[in-house]
């Protein structure tokens, strides 16, 4: 590794928690009366059963808040042998012709991006298996440890671990669980082996009006229901039943208003929202556009520039300017706070793609939260959330009534200590951010305090830190408690090596943990959707501005996130990495920048010979973000990142200033051209993901040296 060539460890924390969305749409197949779902289907002997004398075919739908197309699609039988490798349709259907031969039961497995489903029967009969969050549910139930992907390996091992009546109680109990909804909504359900269509309607309405976690934790698996119904007010509390799969009994569902379950969008026009942006960014900039095209090849301009019919049709009124969220309209400014939808005055995000919609809940004034994923053209991707509201029966995009940009998301993190191995942990909590964009220098807020009902009497206090334009908690909790590092709220820690005494809060001053720290059992009774309350104090005073943040998901147990595989650093730089700081404090420190040399004094994140940096493990999510922490010389914090293609393995960060007086960890050498300052210093290197239901996986490699208390 060159001396002037800083190399960074970029690891991502990807989160396969199995945070499964209900299927969101659907069509016909409901059955009637009784408990509410059909029995197994006939020629089932509970497992076993001979093999037929020929092929047979297994179909059914595979949904997740809408058709779970593109998904990989797995039978397994009782051997354990693939009986039919497929991939889903456009529709969210499938069909397995199964050879002569093969033994029940099986597992079906249906696999896209960091979201598995599941299912089973106990028949190789012709006839119809679905695969949704309920089916994921069943299986887990009956799974080793209420893990579902291990029910394939129980039934290799034992065939009767799997019956058409241990099948059909579990479903019993599932759906009384889910009587309160199924009332209200007039209908009921074979989750199983109930034909429906992913279209919005029948079976599928059940479907549709439900948000489900499946998330294990090598014990069983930790499950949530959620009611996707309209809240009453901003800090209304979800309808949501929590359970373990490994329970006797499920508590049903609370009392259902059947006037709150509004019609939800259905999956087409879902579907065709994302075709009609797609459209949009279809245009060459110059079309979409009236702006002077800088030489850069972009533009500056407001929303009153965007003139494209297909761009201006996707927003509430056929209008861009009626576009407003966090007290900004739509636009791309020389400076200043970052503008909604600046992309549409850029020419790199031609040709973005956007898919895997789904419809998340609804805002108590009918706005609806549309989770997605973007693709850029050389690969980079992420997954995000639009505001929409149905007009005319139609999608169009909207802001929403906040004065400020900040969010609250749950987060999973893995500390991996070069030099301490035996420091290795992990942590859950979340992450509060608030931007802070400074004005004339001068701070926006004086603070923000956070509080949910979901935690009674807690209150987290965020205040501004020189040199970031975000806000940080702070040491006691109060505003008047030390600024720390970050805005991350870890709830409860622990060492990766169980035989390593203490808890890593005991060294990790600079972050904030709860005392006393929550249990697995306290973190896993907390809604997935979590309303917190913002309250913003102005630093030139004033009244207080109050906005509320909902999430979709909770922050995982420890136990939950020990589960997650994530990325790692390739060996070679890993042993390069701790070459370099051996003996150093503080990481990697940099010697004095070399102008003649634009590649000097930047962090350069990848093995010597150019090779891979990082590796993506099976089952982990690639990183989209790589970010880089440490000290200028005045020991004043920064933090400087960018965005990776989840394909790539080596990155390189050029030095990123911030416009503060108290920042100078970079050195302009050239113009517009900066190099890390002479005794500038990185001691933490951050590989970040972000889950369909927004959870943030951060894999840390950490290269100071700790000093045990």
């Amino acid at each position: 590794m060159p001396y002037l060539t800083r190399k960074i460890p970029h690891a991502l924390s990807v989160v396969t928690l199995a945070l499964l969305a209900a299927c969101g749409g659907g069509g016909g197949g409901g059955s009637s009366g009784g408990l509410g779902f059909l029995p197994p289907a006939s020629g089932s002997n509970g497992g076993g059963n001979p093999p037929p004398a020929a092929s047979t075919t297994l179909s059914g739908t595979v949904a997740t808040g809408a058709a779970f197309a593109g998904a990989a699609l797995t039978v397994f039988d009782q051997t354990g042998a693939k009986v039919c490798e497929v991939t889903t349709t456009p529709e969210g259907t499938y069909t397995c012709s199964l050879p002569a031969g093969t033994k029940a039961p099986l597992v079906i497995q249906a696999v896209r991006d960091d979201l598995t489903l599941y299912s089973t029967t106990a028949s190789t009969a012709t006839g119809t298996t679905n695969v949704t969050p309920l089916t994921t549910i069943i299986v887990a139930q009956l799974a080793p440890n209420g893990d579902p992907s291990k029910l394939a390996a129980a039934i290799q091992a034992d065939a009767g671990a799997v019956t058409a009546g241990s099948i059909g109680d579990q479903v019993a109990k599932l759906v009384a669980a889910l009587q309160p909804l199924l009332t209200a909504l007039n209908l009921s359900i074979d989750p199983m082996s109930g034909e429906f269509q992913a279209n919005g309607s029948g079976q599928d309405r059940v479907l549709d009006s439900i948000n489900v976690s499946v998330r294990p934790d090598g014990t069983a698996s930790n499950i949530e229901i959620t009611v996707k119904a309209l809240p009453a007010g901003e800090e209304s509390a979800p309808v949501s039943i929590v359970f373990r799969s490994g329970d006797a009994t499920i508590a049903p569902l609370p009392a259902v208003d059947a006037a709150a379950l509004v019609q939800p969008p259905t999956p087409a026009m879902v579907q065709a929202l994302l075709a009609r942006i797609n459209a949009c960014y279809a245009l060459p900039l110059e079309q979409r556009v009236d702006s002077p095209i800088n030489q850069d090849g972009n533009a500056f301009g407001t929303a009153a520039n965007v003139v494209a019919p297909e761009c201006r049709t996707l927003f509430v009124g056929d209008n861009p300017e009626n576009f407003v969220a966090a007290g900004i309209s739509i636009g791309r400014a020389a400076g200043g706070a970052r503008r909604p939808f600046d992309s549409l005055f850029r020419f790199g995000p031609t040709n973005l793609k956007h898919d895997r919609g789904n419809f998340e809940y609804f805002y108590p004034n009918g706005d609806i939260a549309l989770t997605y994923r973007w693709t850029d053209v050389v690969g980079n991707t992420d997954n995000d959330v639009f505001n929409a509201k149905v007009v005319d029966g139609t999608l169009k995009l909207t802001g929403n009534s906040n004065a400020y940009r900040a969010f609250v998301r749950p987060q999973l993190e893995k500390k991996d200590f070069l030099k301490h191995p035996n420091l290795v942990y992990h942590s859950a909590g979340y992450a509060l951010s608030v931007d802070n964009v400074l004005s004339q220098g001068s701070p926006i807020f004086s603070k923000v305090v956070a509080t949910t009902a979901s935690l009674p009497g807690k209150e987290l206090v965020l205040v501004p830190r020189d040199g970031l334009t975000t806000l940080v908690l702070t040491s006691d909790g109060t505003a008047n408690g030390t600024p720390l590092n970050s805005s991350v709220w870890r709830m409860a820690a622990r060492y990766a090596d169980p035989a390593q005494p203490g808890n890593p809060s005991q060294f990790e001053t600079g972050n904030l943990f709860a005392a006393p720290q929550y249990t697995d059992e306290q973190l896993g009774k907390i809604a997935d959707q979590t309303v917190w309350k913002l309250e913003f104090f102005h630093a030139a005073g004033g009244e207080n501005t109050v906005q509320y943040v909902r999430t979709f998901s909770r922050a995982p147990t420890v136990a939950e996130a020990v589960q997650t595989p994530l990325v790692e650093l390739a060996p070679a730089l890993r042993a390069e990495l701790l070459q370099e700081t051996e003996g150093v404090a503080r990481g990697i420190v940099f010697p004095a920048p070399i102008p003649s040399d634009p590649d000097a004094n930047n962090i350069d994140f990848s093995a010597d010979g150019n090779l891979d940096g990082w590796v993506v493990p099976g089952g982990a999510l690639a990183p989209t973000t790589f970010l880089v922490s440490g000290r200028g010389p005045n020991n004043n914090r920064f933090t400087d990142s960018i965005t990776v293609r989840t394909t790539a393995r080596k990155a390189i960060i050029y030095c990123q200033p911030v416009n503060t007086q108290s920042d100078n960890h970079c050195t302009q050498v050239a113009p517009n051209v900066y190099q890390y300052a002479q005794g500038a210093s990185v001691s933490t290197f951050v590989f970040t993901a972000r889950t369909a239901r927004q959870v943030d996986v951060r894999k840390n490699f950490e290269v100071w040296t700790v000093t045990l208390p």
